[in-house]
């Protein structure tokens, strides 16, 4: 009995010792408890940042007592993403002595693996910024565009996720999925876009399906710091409509695709839809933080992350006028666009229910190589 005294009392000490603070902390949460929303997040938003930083769960106490810390993910996207990249922006823009570029270039080269033998400079003297050197070109012959029945590879990049479209889900990557149409945005008059007029089925996938037998394929492209981050036609096709979503600018590598459900649907992006030979086709270039420029050859009225443009919003564009009734008409391998560091590319599109991916998840592709067959 002695013994069991002797080894509850330290424990008693500590109740003891906790006991006023406990009083003072609940009394202070529920002060804060009456506060306006946004002053309550206000206040909360520096515990929640320590208590993830602090080693040893320092802040752990505060949960015993009623406090709960904001998520990993809304702290994520409570970052001013937008800003930073548009900061980053005006950064690659500086322009840099010449003899500060070859250490500075060498270090990303090294930091990411940057192939130079394949750009048609090598001389890293010739960049006067990092923009310059983040839009390098390739040499001509540096990739070969497959020639066969097949849709190519629009950039270089990794494999995230691939397949059949199933129930109005695409995969972002393996087990996290993210809706078709918050992805692609609600249909407007059949006149401004090219997908097909409405049918009698709720399935908004089934909308985009325009030939019977047809089934909706998807396709998932990251593109690293280090790849070329130009992007090309991955087929022989004719743009008709681009659809501008003004959005976050989250990191879009894998591990963070994993961590946030739908992903693609809150950054922003430029969904460019039209038809190929079998149908529906749309090619998506997602932006991503410090990517908050993305750039469309042929479309001089596309300005992303800009300060005019608010988030939750969407901007249309037709390419189909009076004077040119057919679109854009863009060849396979054709240049169409390029990013500033490193996002994601998504391809979204109709064929046969004979066409096959040549492909593995998780595995690194070239622009130019072939993504699947017919």
């Amino acid at each position: 009995m002695c013994q069991s005294e002797a080894r509850r009392g330290p424990e008693l000490r500590a109740a003891k010792w906790l006991h006023f603070p406990q009083l003072a902390l609940r009394r202070r949460l529920g002060q804060l408890s009456c506060m306006s929303r946004p002053a309550l997040k206000l206040r909360s938003w520096p515990l929640t940042v320590l208590y993830y930083l602090l080693p040893f769960g320092a802040l752990r106490p505060l949960t015993r007592v009623g406090w709960r810390p904001v998520s990993r993910v809304a702290l994520y996207k409570s970052v001013p993403t937008r800003l930073l990249s548009r900061a980053w922006g005006r950064l690659n823009q500086v322009e840099l002595p010449h003899w500060l570029r070859r250490p500075v270039y060498s270090l990303y080269i090294w930091t990411f693996g940057v192939n130079m033998k394949e750009a048609a400079v090598e001389d890293l003297g010739h960049y006067r910024n990092l923009s310059e050197f983040f839009r390098r070109k390739l040499k001509p012959q540096a990739r070969p565009v497959c020639g066969l029945h097949c849709v190519i590879s629009p950039s270089d990049g990794k494999i995230l996720s691939f397949g059949q479209v199933k129930n109005c889900e695409v995969e972002q990557v393996k087990g996290v999925t993210y809706s078709l149409e918050a992805f692609l945005g609600p249909r407007t008059s059949a006149e401004d876009l090219s997908f097909p007029p409405d049918t009698s089925s709720p399935s908004f996938k089934s909308r985009l399906v325009t030939r019977e037998g047809n089934e909706l394929y998807h396709c998932v492209i990251y593109l690293a710091p280090g790849d070329y981050h130009c992007f090309h036609s991955p087929t022989d096709w004719t743009v008709s409509h681009r659809r501008h979503f003004p959005g976050s600018l989250m990191s879009v590598n894998p591990g963070m695709a994993r961590w946030i459900k739908e992903l693609f649907c809150h950054n922003e992006r430029v969904v460019l839809t039209g038809d190929w030979k079998h149908g529906f086709f749309s090619l998506t270039a997602v932006g991503a933080t410090n990517v908050g420029s993305i750039r469309i050859y042929f479309d001089r009225d596309l300005h992303t992350n800009s300060p005019r443009y608010s988030k939750g919003s969407y901007n249309d564009f037709s390419f189909v006028t009076h004077a040119n009734k057919a679109g854009i008409p863009m060849r396979k391998g054709e240049h169409l666009g390029e990013f500033n560091l490193g996002s994601t590319i998504v391809l979204i599109f109709e064929a046969p229910k004979d066409f096959h991916f040549e492909l593995k998840a998780g595995q690194k592709i070239r622009f130019g190589e072939a993504l699947g067959f017919l």
